[in-house]
């Protein structure tokens, strides 16, 4: 081991409750204890220093929907969030489900991300899924059950294509799982009803019963209890403005509580906290729309909120209110996600990815004007939270105090990529 390091966090509290130094060098834990030589000291005496987050649902937009957003501005979002590993939805104009468009949409980030990322495929009928797979595709979806703003509802014979051959070499599906039944998507209150929890889980079992070569399911967003429970022993995650967002938040016309699967009523949403132990993963399911494309007729607009920014920093204030340990937020934000996916693990380890978020204790009450999505707006307006004063990526800082630092971001293909080696940047590489 070398005798010195790129830098050395001092008196970080770890999971366990012992204080100690973490010294990175090369993108890794290379020591915990008593810090290692080196002029570059952080001192995190009275902070809370997370594991950095990995976000397996977002939708960076770009191309011909780059004022909603793109790979630049959504990544420095999700840096000043604590993110620092995004996993990028297919639902994308065109969608991903060619590998020339898969290729683009990975070069598209190249040089332009801030922050490491991944790329789901999609899946049409005839589509090649091997082909994506040994491109790099970190997974298969989310597959849409039922149509979405950008997303159309496979066939079930389509989706269960899908799900036999991705099984067949132990990739992974990411499911939409949603009923919509007919009416008019006139209010908040209407569109719970076309959408509701109850269609939701029995598409949730519907999935499962079409599962039947044993792929591994991911359950994207779910926003009922009854969901969590029909999911069985496949993965679910949910997402922030499931667990702090009602119906009674919003005007019943106010497109921005516009989301699917909806928010629901005050209490199904209390029925959700209770799952908290089930949940696997808290992802954003990031979705930025213009306000100008929000404030179109209810039935118009589109579904989707931002919230790669506000993911965890609002969990945080979640958990240190209910007193709910730090250890069960770095699993749900970060080791999780990692795990799922296949991605070394940041953390406190030695030979853990050095990627870091660090938190002081004063609360931010949330703006949307002062986010750094294109977006220009947020859900979460007034609310309190918690952001990271400083994010460390590949054992560099890449945000202190409001600014940005290009590190090395790296593409992160997934487990079947058999292309040539992923670019690699400094002492970072495709497997940060």
């Amino acid at each position: 081991m070398s005798d010195g390091c790129d830098l050395v966090l001092k008196n970080v509290l770890l999971p366990g409750g012992r204080v100690a130094d973490i010294s990175l060098f090369g993108g890794r834990v290379v020591h915990v204890g008593a810090g290692l030589t080196r002029d570059d000291v952080l001192n995190c005496r009275g902070k809370t220093v997370l594991p950095a987050a990995v976000d397996m649902h977002v939708h960076m937009r770009g191309g011909v929907q780059s004022h909603k957003e793109d790979w630049e501005s959504g990544s420095r979002s999700a840096l000043a969030g604590g993110v620092t590993v995004v996993v990028d939805q297919p639902n994308t104009i065109p969608p991903l489900v060619t590998p020339d468009s898969f290729t683009r949409r990975v070069r598209e980030a190249e040089g332009a991300s801030f922050c490491h990322y991944a790329v789901n495929a999609g899946y049409v009928s005839g589509c090649d899924i091997q082909e994506l797979w040994s491109g790099g595709a970190m997974a298969f979806g989310e597959l849409f059950a039922a149509p979405s703003s950008y997303g159309d509802a496979l066939k079930t014979e389509d989706l269960s294509t899908a799900l036999r051959t991705v099984s067949s070499f132990g990739g992974l599906c990411t499911i939409h799982a949603e009923e919509v039944s007919d009416g008019q998507d006139s209010d908040l209150h209407a569109h719970n009803a076309l959408r509701s929890p109850h269609g939701e889980s029995r598409a949730v079992q519907w999935i499962r019963n079409l599962n039947t070569r044993s792929c591994r399911l991911h359950f994207c967003h779910m926003s009922s209890q009854m969901s969590i429970t029909n999911a069985g022993d496949s993965t679910v995650e949910v997402s922030p403005h499931h667990l702090l967002l009602s119906l009674g938040d919003f005007d019943p016309v106010d497109t921005r509580g516009k989301v699917n699967p909806p928010l629901r009523g005050s209490s199904e949403r209390r029925k959700l906290i209770t799952t908290w132990d089930r949940i696997d993963v808290l992802a954003s399911d990031h979705a930025p729309h213009t306000l100008d494309e929000k404030e179109l007729p209810f039935e118009s607009a589109p579904s989707g909120v931002p919230g790669v920014e506000t993911m965890v920093p609002l969990m945080l204030q979640f958990c240190r209110e209910r007193k709910i340990p730090m250890t069960s937020l770095m699993e749900k934000t970060s080791w999780k996600p990692a795990a799922i996916l296949g991605i070394p693990r940041a953390g406190f380890l030695a030979g853990d990815r050095a990627d870091f978020a660090i938190y002081g204790s004063a609360e931010t009450v949330i703006r949307g004007d002062l986010l750094h999505s294109r977006a220009g707006w947020t859900p979460f307006e007034g609310r309190k939270a918690v952001f990271p004063d400083t994010v460390i990526m590949s054992g560099k800082v890449v945000f202190h105090e409001g600014s940005f630092f290009r590190g090395n971001p790296s593409w992160i293909p997934g487990r079947g990529y058999i292309g040539p080696a992923p670019i690699k940047n400094g002492a970072d590489t495709a497997q940060p």
